[in-house]
């Protein structure tokens, strides 16, 4: 008998546990109008930089145990900027995203692990060009905190590195001095604001704000 009672007991104190970091979980849509989903990728020489302009994302985590984090973003590779028309026609067609073909791109988190203060490793699954690879982000995390709007917000920075060649997109042409047209490397550069869904709680102590 004293042994049931104290699986029992056991057994209350876990369930307890997974409900609170259950309740603890709070989720967020990401801001379109304060992010940025930029790229970078050489061409001859220098690094050209683009961004998309259509996305869509959430984030759910603890802010209390960053481990928790989930994290779902989908991408339309139609709305590629890169500051010229005739670039991001080419971007666009078959020779890189096609995306007469393949018109979404998405990434998935499979971990979050906290790396110091601030700081941790996302791994996930992005998929992109009709490809799945795991990639691995460097995430800092600039904070959570309320807005001047009755909102309450989380912010943070994340960057990685992927091979185009990876997810298909091969092409290229080689330059008459031996170098490659266009670099094969693609710098991910994020920087994601989103918006707490429901009540907003008070802000966290040294929680950084912005507008």
């Amino acid at each position: 008998m004293k042994t049931l009672t104290a699986v029992l007991v056991l057994s209350l104190v876990l369930a307890a546990g997974v409900g609170a970091s259950l309740a603890a979980a709070e989720s967020y849509r990401i801001d379109p109008g304060h992010s940025n989903i930029g790229f970078k990728v050489q061409h001859i020489l220098s690094k050209v930089p683009g961004r998309f302009m259509k996305y869509s994302g959430t984030v759910t985590v603890d802010p209390n145990d960053l481990s928790t984090a989930r994290i779902a973003v989908e991408i339309d590779p139609v709305s590629v900027n890169t500051d010229n028309s005739g670039r991001d026609e080419s971007v666009r067609s078959a020779e890189f995203f096609d995306v007469g073909k393949f018109p979404k791109m998405t990434f998935e988190s499979t971990s979050v692990t906290p790396n110091g203060s601030g700081h941790a490793s996302l791994k996930g699954n992005l998929t992109l060009h009709g490809v799945t690879k795991p990639v691995e982000l460097a995430v800092e995390i600039l904070g959570f905190a309320a807005d001047p709007w009755g909102g309450y917000r989380a912010a943070f920075e994340a960057k990685g590195v992927i091979n185009r060649k990876d997810f298909g997109m091969t092409w290229n042409k080689v330059l008459d001095s031996g170098g490659l047209l266009v670099g094969e490397s693609v710098e991910i550069d994020l920087n994601v604001e989103a918006v707490r869904q429901g009540a907003a709680p008070e802000a966290k102590a040294g929680a950084k704000s912005g507008r």
